[in-house]
């Protein structure tokens, strides 16, 4: 018998993901498709540019009328739309007695936001039906904000997130990051552009004040020095360096290592050697002051394709970025995903690796150049 699946998301105009995506899955798997839409949006490869929910009602009737008809053997959730319609799912779904999966999309690859505060809340009902629950990172820290969730977390790992270690030691931030951006090159304003557009705050400097005043408008926190970036920041900081290799990015990074705090962050994001890395990493060590490496790829059409990075640094304050490197990153895009391919970290797929320790980054780099 073909399995008979339930798909219950919104629709992507655009063909890449949602509702259309999963229809795709299911019957390249063998299953026959059966959709309830939560949601109609008008979206493509730039973004999302309108969303309109459909009414829980309908989103009901669509259920009942597939489920006392043909009948459903398990149930995949995407996109809600409202917590309207996330309570009156869980409401119709809580008596079917069918494997349900749940995927709680909050944000598109674009960074546009799907799901509200409220909706995020009521998720909890529908975590507790589901046999499955894949959450990206980023959903991840947006859920470990709800009580089942964080209590959950804590028992099986005695930390809620990989940003708790930081936390630990006075982290105050959330999925949203919050991150300075030191060089406004056309790399340096895009990955600023591409940040923003997430939902991420950046706090930015270029010796062009021009350069600052235009990112401000466009929604940055423009600075006039480094020690303004400090003062905009929530320790422990995070200073992302975008400048030429050589004296600009020695001597920013030189200034910033003497005046950091203990548990600060610098990412080298620019082509700087790896052996300078590795020399910088054991001085920012000796100052409790984190460092990273990453080499970006990605120039003047990162901006809406995304950037490829190879990143070093230590284990733990990589995965705290994540949020960070997530959005930058191209995603999965709209090709099909290899049939079977299901690593547990599936970062290079989406365009970006954890190489190694601090200088690997940039040896992987200077590799990619060289090829």
């Amino acid at each position: 018998m073909t399995p008979r699946i339930l798909i219950i998301a919104g629709s992507d105009s655009g063909g890449g993901a949602g509702i259309q995506a999963d229809i795709k899955t299911v019957t390249m798997l063998g299953g026959h498709a059966m959709t309830a839409i939560t949601a109609i949006t008008a979206q493509n490869t730039l973004g999302v540019q309108a969303v309109l929910p459909v009414p829980a009602g309908m989103v009901v009737a669509q259920i009942n009328s597939v489920v006392t008809d043909i009948g459903v053997d398990a149930v995949k959730i995407g996109m809600i739309g409202s917590a309207e319609t996330a309570n009156a799912v869980a409401d119709l779904l809580t008596g079917l007695k069918v494997p349900i999966v749940f995927d709680p999309v909050m944000v598109a690859t674009s960074g546009d936001v799907l799901a509200d505060a409220e909706t995020v809340a009521a998720f909890e009902r529908l975590m507790a039906l589901a046999a499955v629950v894949t959450p990206n990172l980023p959903e991840l820290e947006a859920l470990a904000q709800t009580p089942t969730v964080r209590a959950e977390l804590v028992e099986a790992r005695g930390v809620d997130t990989p940003l708790d270690r930081l936390r630990a030691n006075g982290w105050k931030g959330e999925h949203y990051m919050k991150l300075g951006i030191i060089g406004l090159g056309r790399m340096g304003a895009n990955i600023a552009r591409r940040l923003m557009r997430a939902g991420h705050q950046t706090v930015v400097y270029d010796r062009s004040a021009d350069t600052v005043k235009g990112l401000a408008g466009e929604g940055a926190i423009g600075v006039n020095s480094l020690d303004e970036m400090r003062a905009a920041l929530d320790g422990p900081r995070i200073f992302w360096v975008m400048l030429p290799a050589g004296d600009p990015t020695e001597s920013t990074i030189a200034a910033l290592t003497a005046t950091c705090a203990k548990g600060d962050i610098i990412i080298d994001g620019g082509n700087t050697f790896y052996k300078d890395d590795i020399r910088r990493a054991a001085s920012c060590s000796e100052c409790k002051i984190h460092y990273v490496d990453v080499g970006t790829s990605g120039g003047i059409w990162g901006l809406e394709r995304g950037y490829c990075m190879m990143i070093g640094g230590e284990k733990e304050i990589v995965d705290a970025l994540d949020p960070i490197f997530d959005t930058l990153a191209p995603g999965y895009g709209n090709v099909v995903r290899t049939k079977g391919r299901n690593a547990p970290d599936d970062r290079a797929e989406r365009g970006y690796i954890h190489a190694g320790p601090p200088g690997a980054g940039h040896f992987v780099k200077m590799v990619h150049n060289g090829i």
